[in-house]
């Protein structure tokens, strides 16, 4: 090739890439490339820029799945309790498989999925208009996958407060009331877009509820702040309530699924991890979880395409 161009082989080499890297990024619309004569051509200077506007993106994305422990699936997203029961069946049931979780958020870990950097994305993302879940956020979250939505569980969510709630904590205006601590979720979480909606519906602005920007990552965060007095209510699940002895007041019951790319979903630990869910071990773990519903566990909901 001429010192300008280079083929796809020379750019895979120039990059320190295997050449199906590039091919896929070529798909996905994540390297600027030219198609010639049923080739595919790379102008060598818009490579160099490319290189240096997406150094923590395509190029770190193809090195980071080629480096990843044997048997490893990567998960990021919102935070549940059962995904950590989850984990550990998967690996008593599977010794050779790895389940690596970030708590990032709905919206993130849609973002990471979108972006390469995870295999599956956890998410409770409501959509006001419609009352659907997930499925409406797809194609303006994720456009570059080909989406798999499959349900884990439905789960009651709600007020979280101390022991005979002493505030009378029991709908979203009690949390503007004088002397009233909330603890809130990080933003991009499910739980905070459900929290923004209903304030939004009810006319509340922000400004107006304390602790609105004392943010955590996670429902037992949440439940904890309460317990030790530090915020009087936050949203969270029933069943950290349960487990730290918190008074709850349910506020919807919210779908709860995991989203991937559909040649990830037919790969082993996809497979693997379908195969515990419906299992006799993590059902046994599970029964008598309080504010759960199991029903449609392992449900394909959704399939791009389709």
């Amino acid at each position: 090739m001429s010192d300008g161009m280079m083929n796809t082989k020379e750019v895979a080499r120039y990059l320190d890439i295997h050449e199906k890297q590039v091919y896929a990024l070529i798909k996905t619309k994540k390297i600027p490339a030219t198609r010639m004569t049923g080739k595919w051509l790379f102008p060598k200077c818009v490579i160099d820029d490319w290189i240096e506007r997406n150094a923590l993106s395509g190029l770190e994305q193809a090195r980071r799945k080629s480096e990843r422990i044997a048997g490893a699936l990567l998960a990021s997203g919102s935070n549940d309790p059962v995904l950590d029961i989850l984990q550990t069946c998967l690996r008593k049931a599977h010794p050779e498989l790895y389940l690596f979780s970030a708590n990032v958020g709905s919206m993130e870990g849609l973002a990471a999925l979108e972006k390469g950097f995870t295999d599956i994305a956890w998410s409770h993302l409501l959509d006001p208009e419609s009352g659907e879940y997930n499925i409406p956020y797809l194609e303006r979250v994720v456009p570059g996958i080909k989406a798999v939505v499959v349900n884990l569980f439905h789960r009651e969510l709600g007020f979280v407060t101390a022991r005979g709630n002493p505030m009378g904590i029991a709908r979203f205006e009690d949390l503007a009331r004088q002397g009233v601590r909330f603890v809130n979720r990080q933003a991009g979480s499910g739980t905070r877009l459900l929290l923004d909606h209903h304030l939004g519906k009810a006319g509340i602005p922000a400004g107006r509820i304390s602790g609105y920007d004392q943010e955590v990552y996670t429902h037992i965060e949440v439940a904890l702040a309460v317990l030790a007095g530090e915020a009087d209510t936050g949203i969270a699940t029933a069943a950290v309530s349960t487990l730290l002895g918190l008074d709850f007041v349910s506020v919807t019951r919210e779908r709860f699924d995991m989203i991937c790319d559909q040649s990830t979903f037919f790969q082993k630990g996809i497979q693997a991890l379908m195969q515990v869910l419906n299992g006799d071990l993590f059902r046994q773990r599970i029964k008598n979880l309080r504010g759960y519903d199991f029903g449609n566990a392992g449900r394909i909901l959704y399939t791009q395409g389709d």
